[in-house]
């Protein structure tokens, strides 16, 4: 099983974000380690001092594929969940400044909380229009449609299986909307989809 996850998928999220994004989507990978289930806490990282978290729909894969069409792309996922993306956001900037690549801020252990349970977009009340949101200590701060993103999810399906077959299991972060933010000990994050909590992370 593995993770991965498309970076800037929302018109906002970065003033160098545009449409060409979805020509050529970026993602980059985390391994199976950096998987939360179970809402069990997250425990803040020593090696950083600004731990950001962006919420995410994800897409759980269903049957192996590689070279997928687009038009086929939707046989290949029937179930969408919520997680959220922690960043070492200082660790990162210092990557991005000498040129480096930055695995080691997104990597590690335990930095993908992915909900126990994931929903079958035929069930949803429109699966091209999905709402999620994100609340921290009671306040939401995140909240966006997939109907939003610059890159659909047959868009990435697609474009991720021209590089990398994609296997029964494995996970997709389709991105994070505008207001991905910083976290500190002691906060409480809840995702839903829908207005439904299906996530929850403890800071400790």
């Amino acid at each position: 099983m593995k993770i991965i996850c498309i970076h800037h998928n929302y018109l906002g999220h970065s003033e160098n974000v545009s449409n060409e994004c979805a020509d050529s989507p970026v993602f980059f990978m985390k391994p199976d380690t950096a998987l939360l289930r179970n809402n069990q806490p997250l425990y803040y990282p020593r090696f950083t001092q600004d731990l950001q978290r962006g919420v995410s729909l994800v897409l759980r894969i269903c049957r192996l594929g590689r070279g997928i069409s687009e038009r086929f792309a939707h046989r290949y996922y029937s179930e969408v969940g919520v997680g959220v993306d922690f960043t070492a956001h200082d660790v990162q900037q210092e990557c991005m400044a000498k040129g480096l690549p930055w695995e080691v801020c997104k990597s590690f252990d335990y930095s993908a909380p992915v909900s126990a349970e994931f929903i079958e977009l035929s069930a949803l009340r429109d699966a091209a229009d999905v709402r999620f949101s994100l609340e921290q200590n009671g306040q939401t701060v995140q909240q966006a449609s997939s109907s939003e993103m610059i890159c659909g999810f047959n868009r990435i399906v697609s474009y991720l299986s021209g590089y990398v077959t994609l296997r029964m299991g494995d996970l997709i972060f389709t991105g994070t909307p505008l207001g991905a933010g910083s976290v500190r000990i002691g906060d409480t994050l809840v995702a839903k989809i829908e207005g439904t909590p299906l996530l929850t992370v403890e800071i400790k």
